[in-house]
């Protein structure tokens, strides 16, 4: 097995990978299909490609430049998020949009046109990216953005590397007077009580989700802790970040979350907070990437690896199909320990294929258990296609050629402009059925 997996580790297939030189360095000249690959936090097969070839952009991780006036960044496609912050936070600045994790690559985030806590405000990590250059497999070198080669701009954002290899990008950071979060938790007892606290919370908080039991039934349905925070003030004290990861040395031959663990953990992770509300400052690190403090935490799931499955329903049936959700998975008592629920914005995105859209996204982990995981799945499908809704390619590792296409039928627009030598798992799987 290649060291060049998706984080779910879930297809486990064989594929080879190459690094790109350097930003100047040419594609390789090769007889079969290859896949840009950043850092492979993708959860499905979408950085998957399935016997054939992944470049890597691992080489890819200078700075080209910084102005600390206007907050614009130049870097190469290969720089993490987390190499960002440490540049930027000192002198003010702030990723605009940030995924639940720090250890995504530039370029990785512009192919999955990442969301974060603040989409109700910002919008993707596309939204705030100015121009890229794309390589294409013929040499052929493309500046895009907005105004030049507009048509490859809005296909290459969200759109899963399929159209080129993007070699550096410019993004807009954020002004921020203080890195710190000033957040409150409030423990909510119905999905009801979310709903009504997160339209109370849009305007005001930039940051907000919630996390959810999802183990909870009947009348405790939906029930979980809201988290909502702002940049703390200029004069605020700024904890420092913690110096302490957990490490998960290995991978167990079985998955360790089970109906018993996630029954214990649920109930304890709920009643953790015995107030209504708490408030805090806290770094921005625990509050944004509470994960990235557990190093390897996804060989939790074991050997067979973990699926996530998230969706977004419109916002007219955003309550009725998260009930429908919660309750189908409650009723299988098979879920997650780190359910994610969460109110996106309208806020339209650049990207042709991005997932996004007005109403609630809820996100969790399922360990992959032979029979059962895509059992499930195939029942919460039927619940997204009802509501109108949609899966994210990012995080997919079972979604059918029929719906997917029903999902995103701009794909056509995507095939067009696909690098006709670079393909993966993902797109064979959702294109080709």
């Amino acid at each position: 097995m290649s060291k060049y997996t998706s984080w779910g580790c879930y297809p486990k297939i064989d594929q080879r990978g190459v690094c790109l030189a350097d930003k100047r360095g040419e594609l390789p000249a090769t007889p079969e299909s290859f896949l840009p690959y950043g850092n492979g936090r993708s959860y499905g097969d979408s950085c998957l490609n399935a016997e054939g070839l992944v470049v890597s952009s691992q080489a890819l991780n200078h700075f080209i430049s910084f102005d600390p006036q206007s907050g614009l960044l130049v870097c190469e496609a290969g720089v993490k998020l987390n190499e960002i912050l440490k540049l930027v936070v000192p002198h003010g600045w702030f990723l605009p949009v940030t995924p639940g994790t720090k250890f995504v690559t530039v370029g990785g985030a512009i192919a999955n046109d990442v969301h974060g806590k603040n989409h109700h405000l910002e919008g993707t990590f596309g939204c705030h990216v100015k121009s890229f250059e794309l390589l294409r497999s013929d040499s052929q070198r493309l500046l895009c953005s907005r105004d030049q080669n507009a048509e490859y701009f809005a296909a290459t954002i969200a759109g899963l590397g399929l159209t080129g290899m993007i070699t550096w990008a410019e993004i807009q950071l954020k002004r921020v007077p203080n890195p710190a979060i000033k957040m409150e938790n409030i423990k909510y007892q119905t999905l009801n009580e979310f709903f009504e606290i997160s339209k109370d919370s849009d305007q005001d908080w930039e940051y907000t989700m919630a996390w959810v039991d999802c183990i909870a039934s009947g009348s405790r349905l939906g029930r979980g802790h809201f988290t909502r925070g702002n940049h703390a003030g200029a004069h605020q004290a700024s904890p420092k970040a913690s110096s302490k990861t957990l490490q998960v040395p290995l991978t167990p031959p079985i998955s360790l979350i089970n109906p018993l663990t996630l029954k214990a953990f649920n109930w304890a992770y709920y009643e953790r907070q015995r107030q209504h509300t708490k408030s805090a400052i806290s770094h921005y690190e625990p509050f944004l990437y509470p994960l990235d403090s557990i190093n390897d935490w996804n060989r939790i799931y074991g050997r067979k690896g973990f699926l996530q499955y998230q969706c977004s329903v419109p916002e007219t049936h955003s309550y009725d199909a998260i009930k429908e959700l919660l309750g189908r998975i409650a009723s299988a008592g098979f879920g997650s320990f780190l359910a994610v629920l969460k109110v996106f914005g309208d806020k339209p995105s650049p990207g042709l294929l991005s997932f996004p859209s007005p109403g609630a996204t809820l996100a969790l982990d399922f360990p992959f258990v032979e029979g059962k995981t895509l059992a499930l799945f195939k029942q919460l499908d039927d619940v997204v296609v009802e509501a109108g809704g949609r899966i994210y390619p990012a995080k997919d590792a079972h979604m059918s050629a029929e719906l997917f296409q029903q999902f995103y039928p701009n794909w056509r627009e995507l095939e067009v402009l696909r690098d006709p030598k670079i393909s993966s798992s993902m797109w064979r799987r959702v294109t080709q059925e």
